[in-house]
């Protein structure tokens, strides 16, 4: 069983770092919903949004991830921990397979490099903020201290 350090003294910078790529997603979604309204679900148009290439199918999945990653940050409990977690993983398994079907017909929410690279770096800072922002009792954390700050003697 992995180890997730538990009432990590970081843990609300982590939250706000998720909240952060939950706000510029939630953004990139609504704008490029606002810029793809009218066109079909799955076009491979050139629509850009803050550096982004995106489609109908795209903006609306990110207005969803936006707002489910916002909830996730938003709350001071554990589910924050495995909605960081979970979504890591989403971001950085999108970002390789829409990398290997880049120059497709494929590539059904018309991604670009850039927009690869940003999936992964994002799906890399979720990891990262998921594997520090778990929330357990005060006791669990403070044994867990305690076990950190002494260090185990072998006997000769």
């Amino acid at each position: 069983m992995p180890h997730f350090p538990v009432n990590h003294p970081a843990r609300p910078l982590y939250r706000a770092f998720a909240g952060l790529v939950g706000l510029y997603i939630l953004v990139f979604g609504v704008w490029g919903v606002v810029q793809t309204w009218g066109e079909p679900l799955f076009d491979r148009g050139s629509d850009w949004v803050l550096g982004l290439r995106t489609n109908l199918a795209f903006s609306l999945a990110s207005v969803v991830f936006g707002i489910v990653l916002l909830i996730g940050a938003s709350r001071r409990s554990n589910l924050g921990h495995y909605m960081n977690l979970t979504a890591g993983v989403v971001f950085m398994v999108t970002g390789v397979a829409m990398m290997s079907v880049l120059q497709t017909d494929a590539n059904f929410l018309n991604f670009s490099m850039s927009t690869v690279v940003v999936s992964m770096i994002f799906g890399l800072l979720l990891l990262a903020t998921g594997l520090y922002d778990k929330v357990g009792p005060p006791e669990h954390a403070e044994t867990e201290r305690h076990q950190r700050s002494h260090l185990i003697t072998r006997p000769r």
